[in-house]
């Protein structure tokens, strides 16, 4: 099939390259030419045969909703629009509206793989009508990991971004475990080596994952994480889940302390952040701050 792909980043190069490797057309539009396909929308929604598909991969918010605007006004009624970005599952209750005016369907998708999703594929979670997620779904298909996990119809519109932003909340929590047990490693004089003791734990215990595999692979660059500082930002779905939990009574203790954990980073040099920050730059690519400023 055909697919416009709007935002060419780290994770949205990756995935036009992997979705072309299944044997599909995309093209792709970025704000910087040396990026994109096509000049600008208008052209791109020019390129596609429809029932047109635009998956767009912007940051959440302001951007977001640009393009949403944009498209509105050229896209055609019996189209769809995929929003792959971190979008508030709300923003997704009005976009669908506001698409739907105009004979336009929506879905949103969950999109978690970061930098390694080219080569392992990449996890969706995805919401909307089960009619516009089957015209999708073999894009969904080529992105997924391989066999029969990695993929799932959350359910209405919104439903993925919120299991997604859920999805983001429980990581926060499993990095935090991670950064507190390997400073209380480092802090004891009995065990010389912090790094194996992680490296140990990758086969037979219940803790493995491949978030303490990323941990490994961060120690063996920086063995102590002595070239970053202990500061680590919070891309924004930390604090939805828990502003969610709040409005549906859910407890959620352990989140809630790794979102306040990294606010924490912000007034001084963590030891834990430092694995934290690792870690992020391990999975996503996310930038990290080094010790000297």
């Amino acid at each position: 099939m055909q697919l416009g792909l709007i935002g060419l980043g780290k994770m949205g190069g990756n995935m036009r390259e992997r979705i072309r490797r299944a044997g599909h057309t995309v093209i792709g539009y970025d704000r910087d030419p040396n990026l994109s396909d096509v000049a600008d929308l208008a052209e791109l929604v020019g390129a596609l045969e429809g029932p047109r598909v635009v998956w767009v991969m912007v940051p959440a918010g302001g951007p977001t909703q640009a393009v949403i605007d944009e498209l509105a006004g050229l896209l055609s009624p019996g189209d769809i629009v995929v929003d792959g970005g971190n979008s508030r599952w709300t923003d997704d209750e009005s976009h669908a509206e506001q698409l739907a005016a105009r004979g336009i369907g929506f879905v949103d998708a969950g999109v978690s793989g970061g930098v390694w999703g080219l080569r392992n594929g990449y996890a969706l979670m995805v919401g909307g009508e089960p009619e516009h997620i089957a015209v999708v779904r073999p894009v969904f298909d080529a992105l997924k990991p391989e066999g029969d996990f990695g993929y799932v119809h959350a359910g209405k519109v919104g439903a993925g971004h919120f299991a997604k932003m859920v999805h983001n909340g429980i990581e926060y929590a499993m990095m935090q475990a991670y950064a507190e047990g390997w400073e209380l490693l480092e802090a004891v004089d009995s065990v010389t080596d912090v790094r194996e003791v992680f490296r140990s734990w990758r086969e037979g215990t219940v803790i493995r994952s491949w978030l303490l595999d990323l941990a490994v692979d961060a120690l063996d660059d920086d063995e102590h994480l002595e070239k970053l500082r202990g500061y680590a930002q919070d891309s924004g779905e930390g604090r939805w889940t828990v502003e969610a939990a709040i409005d549906n009574a859910v407890p959620l203790p352990a989140i809630t302390a790794s979102l306040f954990a990294r606010f924490a980073s912000r007034q001084d040099d963590s030891p834990q952040m430092k694995m934290i920050a690792a870690l992020r730059n391990q999975f996503g690519g996310h930038a990290v701050e080094n010790s000297q400023g």
